[in-house]
């Protein structure tokens, strides 16, 4: 039996933060909410091929605020931000940024976020959706460590796509072009400051804008971009679920909770076991590292006809009429033609051409794991 989705309407209230961008959003036409880190998320304006295509082919712009900013400062903030995640920040210089992850004594996934250094005893974590500052507090409190742990005023937007390179030169000039990969910038425009970094949810050329005062100036700095950005044929959109499953790009709550290690969901590049100081999970990650693994995420193709949508609950994967698995994120992709998707299984499973069946909204459909990232991403290194 299958579930019934229902359209709904989103219902506004304060216990749900607005953005920052909220009445930008509004005012471009935004469709769709969802709920992410207790705000609002614009989904989509418009049909998501079209958002896929200005996304692949021009720029776009999204509000996503709902990254919110755990700020670790204070001066054990090196040691305690180096603990509760798994990079070995000896390895990260001010103003470098890093994809890390927050496991728990046992090595389950906590939060992915995107660390930013700022300074030496500085640091932002660029959160999934996760309560990690009520986390962090817990930890710090009555702790060796002197910290101060807060949410400054601080909203992200992501500025991605072939032509945002461009796009943002012309915005701050040529200092962004030399801006690496995974490496952050203090700057000003029309009187607003932020942070820009070299980071994205999509594989494209893209950037994201951690606004300060976003309080103030989030209106005024969304309408700013979208101004500048109309020569380069710019629009608003939401998270592209299509891209980042594209280039492989996991979705924490979706393709990962915390009952999952690194290693089963692909995400083994963001744990560093060989240094020298211990952070919360590292023994555990060791033991599992050594075992062999139970069951691991792969990518997968499947049905001849175009899936409308995406999943919205997780599909099972059966065998011999019993659950064995289950696709965590499923799309039909315009670039490749074809629908594909990640499915969580049996590690026995795994190999590439293993031919599986999964229940596609109740309809028994043949599958078949294939290699991904399915698309090779436009950004290199981390």
């Amino acid at each position: 039996m299958t579930k019934d989705f229902l359209p709904t309407n989103t219902f506004f209230y304060p216990r749900t933060r607005l953005s920052p961008y909220f009445e930008g959003t509004q005012a471009a036409g935004a469709k769709a909410y969802s709920v992410y880190n207790h705000m609002y998320l614009p989904s989509w304006y418009r049909n998501t091929d079209e958002e896929y295509w200005a996304l692949t082919k021009d720029v776009v712009i999204w509000d996503v605020a709902v990254e919110r900013q755990v700020q670790i400062k204070g001066p054990d903030a090196f040691k305690f931000t180096n603990y509760i995640t798994t990079k070995d920040l000896n390895k990260c210089k001010v103003n470098q940024c890093k994809y890390t992850l927050l496991c728990d004594g046992s090595g389950g996934i906590i939060n992915d976020p995107v660390l930013s250094r700022l300074d030496d005893n500085l640091f932002w974590l660029s959160i999934s959706d996760s309560d990690v500052l009520l986390w962090a507090k817990g930890l710090a409190h009555n702790s060796k460590w002197n910290v101060e742990l807060s949410e400054p005023d601080v909203a992200p937007m992501q500025v991605q796509g072939p032509k945002s390179k461009a796009l943002m030169i012309s915005i701050f000039g040529p200092k962004i072009e030399s801006l690496p990969y995974y490496h952050s910038m203090e700057t000003t425009l029309s009187g607003m400051n932020m942070l820009v970094t070299r980071t994205g949810y999509t594989g494209e050329i893209g950037y994201e804008i951690y606004l300060r005062n976003a309080t103030r100036d989030g209106v005024k700095l969304w309408n700013t971009i979208l101004e500048a950005g109309k020569s380069y044929n710019i629009s608003p959109g939401g998270p592209s679920l299509i891209r980042r499953l594209e280039h492989g790009i996991r979705n924490y709550g979706q393709d990962m909770r915390i009952e999952n290690n690194p290693y089963e969901v692909g995400l083994g590049f963001a744990v560093d076991l060989d240094q020298e100081a211990d952070f919360i999970g590292k023994k555990a990650l060791i033991q599992i590292k050594k075992q062999e693994l139970k069951q691991k995420i792969v990518g997968i193709e499947f049905g001849t006809e175009r899936m409308k949508g995406w999943n919205e609950d997780y599909w099972p994967v059966m065998e011999n009429g019993t659950q064995i698995g289950k696709v965590t994120t499923a799309a039909y992709s315009p670039g490749l033609k074809k629908n594909i998707g990640y499915a969580m299984l049996p590690i026995e499973k795994k190999e590439i051409g293993t031919k599986i069946t999964i229940l596609a909204r109740g309809v028994k459909t043949g599958a078949t794991v294939i290699k991904e990232p399915f698309v090779k991403g436009k950004e290199k290194g981390k």
